[in-house]
């Protein structure tokens, strides 16, 4: 089905956005501008099969009417699953969702390698598959810990400015350095001996390509494989249980939309937390070092008293509270009556 933002009436007295001329020198009329709304939260999108990352951005930023927002982590247009789109404030700690471990489920189809190591590409060889459960295992059990990988060339990674994808769509293949990435774990989670696809579960750190994994695993296996699905569950302390779809947010009303957003804080949830009292909680906000007695930590969120304001990031060194990412006061302020308004 077509995605539609859903229906919005602009105030009788918006603004009118500027006239355009057409072809032939006539112009279309004045249409009014739909107004932008500040908004400050995470909301955690099921990214669909074939849109691209900035396309559901953009889909769920004219949903909201949000003024600012992005996300953080592209998935591919064949991906499915969580992606964090971040407005207002939280686009501040975007980063630590970035730099977070990932979770994937992942589909290899065995007997099959392709052009890009995916579904779309066209088959470059097939080959007899030949595997038993304690086969599967011993591959998988090659690929976890410390390694490192080779970028595919059909990836969005840059050389000299252009994607390795352009290369790759022209027939070039380019030099490119290996990156050092962690597998976690790979689980099993079922194997189909009638579509030759094997399901894992995947837990890694930032950077992995998925798609390098399979063809990896395949390659073990004797029979070669590509990446038939993949759908990210986890990106640090967020999962997949409480994502929404665009379908879901289009049907729903405003007030139901913005009470699906989370508090900034939850993309740095796993950081110790800090408390501060009024007066060191508006000097913190400031950018003001703070004594503290806590040990030294290269990360923790930082609070208020209650109600619980979330003012921002920091680290502590040699006893010191020091500020890394601040709330601007209306930043902290629209939280609060954020809260307040959700409960």
């Amino acid at each position: 089905m077509d995605l539609q933002d859903p229906p919005t009436t602009p105030p009788t007295d918006a603004p009118l956005a500027p006239a355009r001329p057409r072809a032939g020198g006539k112009f279309r009329p004045q249409t009014p501008r739909v107004p932008r709304r500040a908004l400050h939260g995470v909301l955690l999108l099921d990214k669909p099969l074939g849109l691209s990352s900035n396309d559901a951005l953009q889909k769920v930023k004219r949903i909201y009417r949000a003024e600012k927002a992005g996300h953080t982590g592209t998935l591919d247009p064949l991906a499915t699953g969580l992606l964090p789109i971040c407005f207002g404030a939280a686009t501040k700690f975007a980063q630590a969702s970035l730099d977070a471990d990932k979770a994937y489920t992942a589909t290899l189809r065995l007997g099959q390698t392709t052009v890009g190591g995916d579904r779309e590409g066209a088959v470059l060889q097939e080959r007899p598959v030949h595997v038993t459960p304690e086969g599967i295992a011993q591959a998988c059990a090659q690929f976890t810990g410390e390694q490192d990988q080779l970028p595919p060339m059909h990836s969005a990674l840059k050389k000299d400015g252009k994607a390795l994808y352009e290369y790759a769509r022209a027939g070039i293949e380019v030099e490119r350095p290996t990156r050092r990435v962690t597998i976690h774990t790979i689980d099993v989670l079922g194997w189909d001996d009638q579509a030759m696809q094997l399901t894992l579960a995947i837990r890694c750190t930032k950077g992995t390509y998925i798609r390098t994994l399979a063809e990896s695993i395949g390659e073990a296996l004797g029979c070669g494989a590509h990446l038939a699905a993949l759908r990210r569950t986890a990106s640090g302390g967020l999962s997949v249980d409480h994502v929404v779809t665009l379908e879901q947010l289009t049907a729903m009303s405003e007030t139901e939309r913005d009470a699906q957003l989370l508090s900034p804080d939850q993309l740095v949830r796993d950081w110790p937390e800090v408390r501060l009292p009024t007066d060191e909680a508006a000097r913190f906000l400031q950018g003001l070092r703070r004594r503290i007695r806590w040990p030294d930590s290269p990360a923790v969120r930082v609070y208020g008293p209650e109600p619980a304001a979330f003012l921002g990031s920091a680290h502590i060194t040699a006893g010191e509270l020091i500020a890394d990412r601040l709330l601007s006061p209306t930043e902290v302020q629209g939280l609060l009556d954020t809260s307040e308004s959700t409960t």
